[in-house]
């Protein structure tokens, strides 16, 4: 082999051994980040007064990405919006970045889960359980999306099933009044809901299985800090803000239909707002609430020639819808000037205040 030749071999292998050095340190970089990402957030969560306990992380991922694996999370959140304390543990967490998108993260939920409320625990499972995230310490959440799929959970009221699931959240902190602080989205498709649950007279008339729910909600700002909810729902309102309902889309069983609303505080921090309800299928719904045994004979008859009344031509072509008005005020929700239900009062938690200690260096009282 001549000297021209072999020079083009050993720049190839040069070439080959530097892009691989390249590549061993982006991929302990990464790594790194990751460890000391988790590590500034469990610090974080501790000085909070959350319990975070888990066995030691152990990197991988190597050549494709990078990953951090964290086995036997267990996390107990408490805060003021909690009544009492939150707790979820998952066999495994991993955490995942790859090329091109070095600026976010992956977090994987794995194997069994288990969420508690309070006394309720809800284990449950997925064959999909992940949320991607910006790769960013120090900063407020500005997005993310978290995706399920095949997701059983054992309820007080029997198993619970959903084919799959999006959540999508987008956040604004300098949204200013009428602006959107947060954005929130959901999908769900092929919800089977607790048997307990779908024999409730008023649900099981429309079948256990809700086909597809997919709604869009946005908060406006200004969104005021501090740690009391109180203080902070009585600024909100101050300040102009509303929970805007731009879109609701429902399939379930015979009933399909949408829904809009705007929403606020009154004086005493109750909500109350507008809306607009519509239903196709509303006939189909009402004789199944009368087979059911939900509404009388009278009642059916009577909701049915109120249905026939106002039902329109559905602009895309579909079935007639019924469009409905309705207000809540005061607790009080009315549908077309008809009051209808009366809410509960919302009790809204006061911010958890440390008990004095006394000085161990004065003398009792007595």
């Amino acid at each position: 082999m001549t000297a021209k030749p072999m020079r083009a071999v050993l720049a190839a292998f040069l070439l080959l051994a530097g892009l691989a050095a390249a590549h061993s340190v982006l991929w302990r970089w990464m790594g790194g980040q990751l460890d000391r990402g988790f590590a500034a957030w469990v610090e974080q969560r501790r000085a909070l007064g959350w319990v975070v306990e888990h066995a030691p992380p152990i990197r991988g991922g190597w050549p494709l990405a990078a990953t951090l694996t964290i086995p036997g999370l267990r996390v107990v959140a408490t805060g003021p919006a909690l009544p009492g304390d939150a707790e979820w543990q998952a066999e495994a967490l991993v955490l995942r970045v790859a090329p091109p998108r070095l600026d976010q993260v992956v977090l994987e939920a794995r194997g069994r889960q288990r969420l508690r409320f309070g006394t309720v625990e809800l284990p449950f499972a997925a064959d999909r359980l992940d949320a991607t995230l910006p790769l960013e310490s120090g900063v407020p959440l500005r997005e993310g999306e978290f995706l399920a799929e095949r997701l059983r959970m054992s309820t007080p009221a029997g198993p619970l099933d959903l084919q799959n699931a999006r959540i999508g959240i987008e956040t604004r902190t300098t949204a200013t009044e009428a602006e959107p602080a947060l954005t929130l989205s959901l999908t769900l498709e092929a919800l089977d809901l607790p048997p307990d649950v779908a024999a409730q007279p008023a649900l099981g008339a429309f079948g256990r299985r809700i086909e597809s729910l997919a709604a869009e909600a946005v908060l406006t700002g200004p969104l005021p800090g501090g740690r009391d909810p109180v203080a902070r729902a009585e600024q909100w309102r101050d300040n102009g803000g509303t929970l805007e309902l731009r879109s609701l889309n429902l399939r379930w069983g015979p009933v399909s239909g949408g829904a809009t609303a705007t929403l606020t505080l009154d004086e005493t921090l109750q909500p109350m707002g507008t809306a607009t309800l519509r239903v196709a299928g509303a006939g189909e719904a009402i004789r199944a609430l009368s087979v059911a045994g939900v509404l009388t004979p009278r009642a059916a008859g009577t909701a049915t020639a109120a249905v026939m009344l106002l039902q329109r031509p559905a602009e895309d072509g579909g079935p007639p819808q019924v469009e409905l008005p309705l207000t809540l005020q005061e607790r009080q929700v009315t549908v077309a000037r008809v009051p209808v239900l009366r809410l509960q009062a919302v009790e809204w938690p006061r911010e958890r205040r440390a008990e004095p200690t006394e000085d161990p260096t004065l003398p009792r009282r007595r």
